[in-house]
């Protein structure tokens, strides 16, 4: 029998090269029933190295030392492609349709009961619009599809395209298998945008068998291709489409039971007796009416009837001597009800061995069954080929594509009775034959693309060995045939082997391919990594030639990243050029006061220049009246919001020593101290009450002050204030370090006979009178102290102390004692008023000398020190 019937001589070459198809199989079968690595009989032939454009670049295909890569040279740019014309898409159809079996033809099975879906199908894509058709696994989808193609042959401008989804969760290779189908391009693959650009020009009907994707993936299949209209095929498990993608449902039930008993009777070539009528509608109540359980039962009939009909041979010829099968005097029964649901295990009990040898192989690949012209030299038998058909025709057997594989529950069934026992062995088997196979010269890549979900299944189930082996013969073929997702997937499975069984060359050789394939799929950031440490292992095996070949791709990949870096600059974080300038908001300079020492709460430092060079400092006008503060160190002034504009200094940005953050502000409000005198202090009570008052006082409200002052005044200004708020800042640290020093020596030694007596008890103090001003009154004016009803001349204030003084305090954590005054008659004494003290953040230490004006006669204003924030 000639098993090469219906085939091309290109699937002759694919089975081992040319010959007569027996002695292909023979030699086939020699090196896969061996245990040893199989290797190809004859001279080998020359390395295949296959040229194609990817993009921008020009790919060599080198199965000996890797891939080598390259920009397209200047004039070797190719074309718009052409579109193939109806005769080249016939046999680009036909292509892509299962292969035909050797052997007697399977006869058609009719479509039953599919006319109201077939008739709203092909309306749906005449107007344009695309449908998922869902059933679940044996209803006849793929059935449909057929008539659907055959209804929808002139529609579209492009014709019919016949794509499988089977096995891809992404829509990239959909459309590469799109395009390349459309498109007369060999030895091509655009691009991302190349390829979104020239199917958007396509117009076509595409059957879409298998689809295993949905949601946002379905819709950007959708969305590239807007003048396509498409049919899905998909099961109830299928992720659906999304609301915005506007697509048709259509659902695909089980047949009626006059509608079961045709497609058995059409199956069996004859009508159904009583018995068989009945079984099968308990049949069909048991499976829903799926027509793939009446192809079954169709076949069980079938061996049934022959088995039957043997018997009766037998019986009409005399038994012989040499009879070894004996007489079975029973009649063959109808299946059971359980049976007729799982039929599996029953129709491979009674097809040949070389079948039931298949369905092993086919178990140990996950349900992929290898092309027929692979079967004598796995199974052992010359005639394994017409196997396909055999299990084709009993319904365990479903086309996918170009290939075949179990028909759905078929595996499971058949696992279950110890089919999947032999699983490694066989997948081992399978993975030497097919590294022998896919190294081959004679092979062409086309055909090595065809078979592959069974070489990467084999990949899947071998040991490491055999699978580093299969991967690196079949790697460059998968990248020859324009197949990158199955050669993405072999390399990695590859380089996962090869770190296993310590093979570094091997090893080496994948990570340069995955990083040359990120190059060409524009991942530059992978391609590096793969590339780097490829470099790497053959860097340390001295191999020069892999070196420079990973080195001059890496080159490729640096120049991607300059061309994105200059096409896409980074974000800057510098400043711009207007707010370099710091701003310092000031107040009209006042006269300058001798330094006041500064809180505990807050001590005094150095002036601090602006942290950000866009930092605006804001100080409150003097006159301004501040809230009182609570003495201690958990005193802090509030930062009134009001801020004048009255002047505006541009100074020149600082950089900062360390960093800070980056709302940075510093703010300053003047806060009047409590006890202001025009002499300095001349006991030691009186330095510790100016250093650390125990009542501040608020200062009154200031005067409005003019909204515009001219610049020139106001920038000397500025400079003088800052010069004198540093000055300040020297002098407050030399008084707290004396003041400190004299309070220390104060607890431990006795005081001097010649100064003022000191007593341990405080005098009482009465309260104080502020006048205020009612709301017709004239501005306000800045407070001063005003001088006592009786006069006091300056000797007399340095030899005695002021009116209402009241204990100072030491900074030593000993108590010790302070110098007793006693108020003079007809001198209204000072004291502290207790107010609610209201917390303020102050972020810097710099003392704010500020003046006071006198506010009338007879009246005394307390004021308090404090430190500019």
């Amino acid at each position: 029998m000639d098993r090469t019937q219906g085939q091309s001589g290109r699937d002759e070459q694919g089975a081992g090269g040319p010959g007569t198809p027996s002695s292909a199989s023979a030699s086939a079968a020699a090196p896969a029933s061996t245990g040893q690595a199989p290797t190809p009989s004859g001279p080998p032939g020359p390395a295949r190295v296959v040229t194609l454009t990817a993009g921008d670049f020009t790919l060599t295909v080198n199965p000996v030392d890797g891939s080598e890569i390259e920009p397209l040279r200047p004039g070797t740019e190719r074309g718009r492609p052409a579109k193939r014309d109806a005769a080249a898409r016939a046999v680009r159809d036909a292509a892509a349709r299962p292969p035909v079996l050797p052997g007697p033809p399977i006869s058609g099975r009719p479509l039953l009961a599919r006319g109201e879906e077939l008739e709203r199908l092909v309306r749906l894509l005449g107007r344009g619009r695309s449908v998922r058709l869902t059933g679940p696994s044996g209803s006849g989808r793929s059935a449909l599809l057929d008539a659907v193609a055959a209804r929808c042959a002139g529609l579209a401008p492009d014709g019919v395209v016949r794509i499988s989804g089977y096995g891809h969760q992404q829509p990239g290779e959909l459309l590469h298998a799109l395009y390349a189908t459309v498109y007369d391009a060999p030895r091509e693959r655009p691009e991302r945008d190349e390829l979104l650009a020239r199917v958007r020009d396509i117009g076509a009907v595409v059957l879409l068998d298998d689809l295993e994707m949905g949601g946002s993936a379905l819709d950007e299949l959708l969305r590239a291709t807007p003048e396509c209209a498409y049919l899905l095929a998909a099961t109830p498990e299928t992720k659906a489409p999304s609301d915005d993608s506007h697509v048709e449902e259509v659902f695909l039930t089980g047949l009626g039971k006059e509608d079961c008993v045709a497609l058995l009777e059409a199956g069996l070539g004859r009508p159904l007796t009583d018995e068989e009528t009945a079984w099968a509608g308990d049949l069909r109540f048991a499976s829903e009416g799926l027509p793939l359980r009446f192809v079954q039962a169709a076949a069980m009939l079938r061996q049934r009837d022959e088995l039957n009909h043997s018997d009766e041979d037998d019986d009409e010829e005399e038994p012989g001597v040499f009879e070894e099968r004996p007489r079975d005097s029973g009649v063959v029964p109808l299946p059971t009800l359980a049976e007729g649901a799982a039929p599996a295990e029953l129709l491979a009990s009674r097809v040949s061995e070389s079948a039931r040898a298949a369905l092993r192989i086919a178990c140990a690949l996950g349900g992929e069954l290898p092309h027929h012209a692979h079967l004598p030299a796995l199974v052992g038998d010359t005639h394994a080929d017409t196997a396909v058909a055999e299990l084709l025709d009993c319904g365990l057997l479903t086309p996918v594509g170009t290939r075949y594989r179990l028909a759905a529950g078929v595996a499971r069934q058949l696992e279950d009775v110890g089919y999947g026992d032999t699983a490694s062995e066989e997948a081992r088997t399978a993975a030497r034959h097919y590294a022998w196979w896919t190294g081959h010269a004679s092979v062409v890549p086309e055909r090595v693309g065809r078979e592959a979900d069974a070489v990467l299944a084999a990949l899947a189930g071998a040991d490491v060995v055999a699978a580093a082996v299969l991967a690196r013969t079949a790697a460059p073929a998968f990248a020859a045939s324009l197949h990158w997702e199955a050669w993405e997937r072999v390399l990695r499975s590859g380089a996962e082997a090869a770190r296993k069984a310590g093979e570094v060359a091997e090893q080496a050789y994948f990570h340069h391919e995955l990083g040359v394939l990120a190059l060409c799929e524009g991942r530059v950031d992978r391609a590096r990594a793969e590339l780097e440490t490829s470099i790497g292992l053959r860097g340390a095996l001295a191999d020069k030639r892999g070196t420079v070949a990973g080195r001059r791709a890496l080159a490729l990949v640096v120049d991607r990243e300059v061309a994105g870096a200059a096409a896409s600059p980074p974000l800057r974080l510098e400043a711009p050029a207007a707010a370099s300038e710091a701003v310092t908001v000031a107040t009209p300079a006042t006269p300058a006061t001798p330094a006041t020492p500064a809180t505990p709460a807050t001590p005094a430092t150095p002036a601090t220049p602006a942290v950000r060079t866009d930092a605006v400092t804001k100080a409150v006008p003097a006159a301004k009246s501040a809230p009182a503060l609570r003495s201690g160190p958990a005193a802090a002034p509030r930062v009134d919001p009001a801020v004048s504009a009255a002047a505006v200094t541009r100074v020149a940005p600082v950089t900062p020593a360390v960093p800070v953050s980056a709302e940075a502000v510093t703010r300053m409000t003047p806060v009047v101290p409590a006890n202001r005198r025009s002499e300095p202090p001349t006991t030691l009570s009186e330095v510790f009450e100016d250093a650390f008052p125990l009542s501040p006082q608020p200062a009154p409200p200031a005067a409005p002050v003019p909204a515009t002052v001219p610049a020139g005044p106001a920038r000397g200004a500025g400079r003088r204030r800052r010069v004198l708020l540093a000055a300040a800042g020297a002098l407050t640290v030399v008084a707290l370090g004396t003041v400190v020093s004299l309070a220390m020596s104060s607890s431990d030694t006795e005081p001097p006979a010649d100064g003022p007596a000191v007593s341990s008890t405080p005098t009482t103090a009465a309260p104080t009178t502020v006048q205020q001003n009612s709301g017709n009154d004239p501005a306000e004016e800045p407070p001063v102290t005003a001088p006592s009803d009786g006069g006091t001349t300056p000797g007399a204030s340095a030899a005695a102390p002021s009116p209402g003084r009241t204990p100072g305090r030491t900074p030593s954590r000993r108590p010790s004692s302070t110098p007793s005054n006693s108020p003079r008659p007809g001198t209204p004494s000072t004291a502290p008023t207790a107010t609610e003290p209201t917390p303020t953040v102050t972020e810097t230490g710099e003392a704010t000398p500020t003046a006071t004006a006198p506010t009338g006669p007879g009246t005394a204003t307390a004021t308090s020190p404090t430190t500019a924030p």
